[in-house]
């Protein structure tokens, strides 16, 4: 038999196969099963070459002008520093998150604040056109949130609907300046097969909104939902297409929140941005300094400030630590905001290095405000807390702490160290002990240890 040219390969994870099925046998997902040509063949169809459309010709870039692209504010400041400054006309942005985490309360918002110019830090004197399509809520249900949170306005126009087609329709018939769609998992093409939420139609939709918003210069914000695993769901090219990649998460026990860019073609990656839950909706927090604090009037055992890197943005963070007698053959090691590797690789070196009897002992480590601390930094503060714990003696209220500790007991120097150093200044911690201290003991005796 003649040896085809032709192969089917899952569009996913790029498993392969000789003929065509319509479930990956890799990954298992449902219609990512496409044809592609082998490895040094091509495929009879091919395609031919076709001028560019009148004004669509290639130019020099120094002939390109910019200043159709700016940013424009949201009038969320929070949200404009995440996004670089806000939206950029035709942006595509995907928006992330668990369920009831406040993605559909923190967008109405931004729906009415774009809407009011005032809002947003605009001059303009009359508001702009705002489409909010829901595929998950009826609009009597959206109305209800809007007045709770103060999200009304007549520039604001609401959706419910779960066809693409009218979706676009909805578009062509209101001309908004902004587009949010929630979710793009809950859209289906008559065009293609399988349900909503499959990979062809998440595909199908997301390509048809993104065309939409290049093709009119408006930007379109997606609402994504996530896996078990915290991805987001369906195929991994819609992350490829859009170009702006937010993901929001927060703890359910707390009321704070934090947006974060895992992708942005118009801005740094590396910006978070702060909000809380409230009675009313979600409220930013231009300054969460005193959040991961602890109240206390009086210095406490076991307790020791850090100052975090999160994005570009410094917040000091309280570590706490309580050591108590064990009662088991094996002692408990339980922590909450911190890697528990990391703090049973700090205990051993405290034990090794620093002669802390730890082997029989219950280690509980926390952080206040349930903060995750994941940087390599806060090695030094819980180091210090732990230590201030067993000794039974508080560190002082104006010191701070930030250093990582490497197995043989040095304290190595951390990324931003003089960012941290202002901020901790900034805040009143008088003395602050970094790498300059050069030694897990020579840190503790500069704490007082």
């Amino acid at each position: 038999m003649a040896k085809t040219n032709s192969v089917y390969a899952c569009s996913e994870c790029g498993w392969q196969t000789s003929k065509w099925v319509g479930r990956c046998g890799e990954c298992q997902q449902w219609g990512t099963v496409e044809e592609r040509a082998r490895e040094g063949a091509s495929l009879a169809r091919t395609t031919r070459a076709a001028p560019p459309a009148a004004g669509r010709e290639a130019r020099p870039i120094t002939e390109l002008r910019g200043d159709s692209v700016r940013h424009r504010p949201t009038g969320i400041g929070e949200l404009d520093r995440v996004l670089g400054g806000g939206v950029v006309p035709g942006a595509a942005i995907l928006f992330s998150g668990e369920p009831g985490v406040g993605k559909s309360t923190l967008l109405l918002d931004v729906a009415s604040r774009f809407a009011a110019p005032a809002a947003a830090g605009r001059s303009e004197t009359t508001g702009e056109r705002v489409l909010y399509v829901s595929g998950e809520e009826s609009t009597g249900q959206i109305r209800m949130r809007a007045e709770r949170t103060g999200a009304l306005h007549d520039a604001l126009f609401l959706a419910s609907e779960t066809d693409l087609a009218t979706v676009l329709g909805h578009i062509d018939a209101v001309d908004p300046s902004l587009v949010i769609v929630d979710s793009v998992q809950t859209l289906a093409s008559a065009e293609v097969e399988g349900g909503a939420g499959g990979p062809a139609q998440v595909r199908e939709a997301a390509a048809a909104l993104i065309r939409a918003a290049k093709g009119r210069g408006t930007p379109v914000i997606l609402v994504g939902h996530v896996t078990k695993d915290g991805s987001v769901a369906g195929p991994r090219l819609l992350e490829h297409l859009v170009d702006v990649v937010c993901h929001f998460e927060g703890d359910r026990q707390t009321s704070l929140r934090f947006l974060r860019t895992l992708k942005n073609r118009y801005g740094p990656t590396d910006e978070v941005g702060c909000f809380e839950m409230a009675d009313r909706g979600i409220a930013e927090v231009p300054d969460p300094s005193g959040l991961f604090l602890s109240r206390a009037a009086a210095p406490v055992s076991g307790t020791c400030a850090t100052v975090a890197m999160e994005g570009r943005r410094a917040l000091p963070v309280e570590v706490q630590a309580l050591v108590a007698k064990s009662a088991t053959p094996n002692p408990r090691r339980v922590t909450s905001g911190v890697d528990p590797s990391r703090v049973a690789m700090i205990l051993a070196v405290l034990e090794r290095r620093a002669g802390a009897r730890l082997h029989d002992q219950d280690v509980y480590v926390s952080t206040v405000g349930g903060v995750k601390l994941a940087e390599p930094a806060a090695d030094l503060a819980i180091a210090l807390a732990v230590l201030s714990a067993i000794t039974d003696r508080p560190l002082p209220h104006d010191l701070a702490a930030y250093g990582e500790i490497s197995l043989a007991g040095e304290v190595r120097p951390v990324v931003a160290g003089s960012q941290r150093a202002g901020e901790a200044a900034r805040l009143g911690y008088v003395r602050v002990i970094d790498a300059a201290s050069a030694t897990l003991d020579r840190a503790r005796k500069d704490a007082g240890l």
